[in-house]
């Protein structure tokens, strides 16, 4: 396949990233609904996301920039010499990206993406490692992180009830993010899944120092209360392991 067509198949990919984030969340029947109201748009006017919405008259500029963003890591995975090859890399891509912008948008790993993910893990995993190492990822990486979400929300509670506070209304961490990190974990394997969540972890610390400082510079304080979604993180952090591969 030639650059053009890795680029064409690319944007696509990236339409059915836009539209499976729209979607899935809101539970719409299939039907394609604008990102912002959640109403429901005719198809012509679903795709020209430079207009207006008709019910909300907002743009969908988010539509554009994920285009964008799969049609340039389309063309240079292309021209990258990958160890595990194009297409399975790319099509990881594909559901990370889905992944990251329905987590950043909805604060949601939904179980019918973390199923169809696994279903991939797996087999690229079994692929990649074979059976025992793919499992032992995979159970390493749910252990770990059912870990964290319990010592996580724990000391949250225990902090919130100390202050006489109600409990927050988000979590510090998901339970969406332990069943993605067991996907993950599968795709990785042992001890490849280990990398995978230092990376992680390392690239969410990174952004907090730079979200800590942004809210320094622009309100004068530390926002130290401020909810991050993790699944962007577990999904590069994933990416870059498989990426650095030898």
């Amino acid at each position: 396949m030639a650059l053009a067509g890795v680029v064409l198949l690319s944007i696509l990919a990236g339409m059915v990233v836009n539209y499976a984030a729209d979607v899935l969340p809101r539970r719409s029947g299939g039907k394609p609904v604008c990102m912002f109201c959640g109403q429901p748009m005719p198809w012509g006017a679903y795709f020209r996301w430079w207009q207006p919405c008709p019910h909300c008259g907002r743009r969908r500029w988010r539509h554009g920039v994920v285009l964008a963003l799969m049609a340039a890591v389309g063309a240079w995975l292309w021209l990258s010499p990958l160890k595990w090859g194009f297409w399975p890399v790319w099509g990881l891509t594909v559901y990370a990206l889905a992944v990251i912008v329905m987590d950043v948008e909805h604060r949601l790993i939904l179980h019918s993406v973390s199923g169809f993910g696994a279903l991939l893990g797996l087999v690229l995993g079994v692929w990649r490692h074979g059976w025992l190492p793919t499992l032992w990822g995979g159970l390493f990486g749910a252990g770990v992180m059912l870990a964290l979400f319990f010592l996580g929300n724990g000391y949250v509670l225990w902090k919130a009830r100390r202050a006489g506070e109600p409990p927050p209304e988000e979590p510090a961490l998901g339970f969406g993010d332990v069943t993605l990190m067991g996907v993950l974990g599968l795709l990785l394997g042992w001890p490849g899944a280990a990398a995978g969540l230092a990376l992680a972890i390392l690239l969410g610390g990174a952004f907090s120092i730079l979200f800590l400082l942004y809210g320094l510079v622009r309100w004068r304080r530390l926002v130290m209360d401020a909810y991050l979604p993790y699944g962007p993180f577990l999904m590069l952090g994933t990416l870059l392991a498989i990426l650095m591969a030898k």
